[in-house]
């Protein structure tokens, strides 16, 4: 049989017990509002890197083009001056 004592004590501790994992249970919802809205911070940021990277390629010059362009224009004009002598 249990006394009074042993049953008040058993009451303070499942009290502590439950105040202990309800805590616990708090944090845990804190460090997950905290970690959701870091992640929408970084989504946020990636969507504005993005939105910058596509405006600088967008002007950006096409350099194998102007390659390509000066490495037939130097070819016609070696022709040019070896047909013209």
């Amino acid at each position: 049989m249990t006394t009074e004592p042993d049953h008040v004590a058993l009451s303070v501790e499942l009290a502590e017990l439950r105040r202990t994992v309800d805590v616990g249970f708090t944090r845990v919802d804190g460090q997950l509002a905290l970690l959701d809205h870091r992640g929408d911070q970084s989504e946020e940021d990636v969507g504005q890197l993005a939105g910058r990277i596509r405006t600088l390629e967008h002007g950006r010059w096409p350099l194998p083009s102007i390659a390509a362009l000066t490495g037939l224009l130097s070819l016609v004009l070696a022709v040019w001056q070896v047909a013209g002598r």
